[in-house]
């Protein structure tokens, strides 16, 4: 785990409502494994009190490190509003990666509902490394809130039928599932909770690997605040927590 203080190098409205936030940090940008994230700080004083986290969105030329969000509270309007030369101070990489040495696997099925895309274009470029095949699927609420970047053999689905699938992400990837599953294949998701749910019925009912990732108030990032737990499926009252078990598990090993 690694604590600096970081120059951001830009920002960028990439929708009406989504900014991506890139900053330099050599020490971060070569350790990050896919589905880790970062915890922010870029405002003095206590309030707000907690730092925000954020899975890491790109990675280049292993230096710069990008960040994407949605303007949704006091801390994300101020980082929202960074320029470049301002400083933040970064905590990472945090949490559990995905696992990306599955027996078998010739085909990975990337499936992300909104915000949900931010860990896949990482994962997606390891993935690349290792020879796997790359299916990436993106639900969104409408056409505008679609965020296609850095992501390979891409379907989409919105729930007003503005772009691609009318319906949701799940029930697109089920309908297609057939044609992708020739080789082992596994899955791997991010986004709200109901796609979660819905993605890993669907994997436990065809019998797929699925890895999954939480979307939480990590507040300190590695356990010490106590503000993220997750229930196991063990049917009893077991919990983790996210920021240090997570934010990736196993599908079937939790309640989402």
């Amino acid at each position: 785990m690694i604590q600096e203080t970081c120059q951001v190098t830009g920002t960028e409205l990439v929708t009406e409502e989504t900014f991506v936030v890139s900053f330099e940090s050599k020490r971060i940008a070569e350790t990050i494994q896919p589905g880790q994230f970062v915890n922010v700080r870029s405002w003095f004083g206590s309030d707000p009190l907690l730092r925000r986290p954020f899975s890491v969105y790109t990675v280049d030329r292993d230096r710069f490190v990008s960040i994407l969000f949605n303007v949704v509270g006091k801390g994300t309007r101020i980082l929202g509003g960074l320029r470049k030369g301002d400083l933040i101070d970064v905590i990472g990489p945090l949490g559990t990666p995905f696992n990306l040495n599955l027996n078998g696997m010739k085909t990975a099925v990337l499936v992300g509902g909104g915000l949900g895309v931010a860990p896949l274009p990482v994962l997606t470029s390891r993935l690349k490394e290792k020879n796997v095949r790359v299916h990436t699927y993106l639900g969104a609420r409408s056409k505008s809130q679609l965020i296609p970047s850095f992501l390979e053999n891409l379907s989409v689905a919105t729930d007003d039928g503005s772009s691609g699938f009318h319906g949701t992400v799940v029930d697109l990837l089920e309908r297609e599932l057939p044609e992708l599953d020739q080789t082992p294949v596994a899955l791997f998701g991010c986004g709200p909770n109901p796609m979660l749910r819905g993605l890993s019925a669907l994997a436990s009912k065809k019998g797929i690997a699925c890895q999954i990732s939480l979307e939480g108030p990590m507040g300190c990032g590695f356990g010490i605040c106590q503000g993220c737990p997750v229930r196991l499926s063990t049917g009893a009252e077991e919990y983790v927590l996210m920021c240090r078990e997570g934010p990736v598990f196993d599908s079937t090993l939790i309640e989402v």
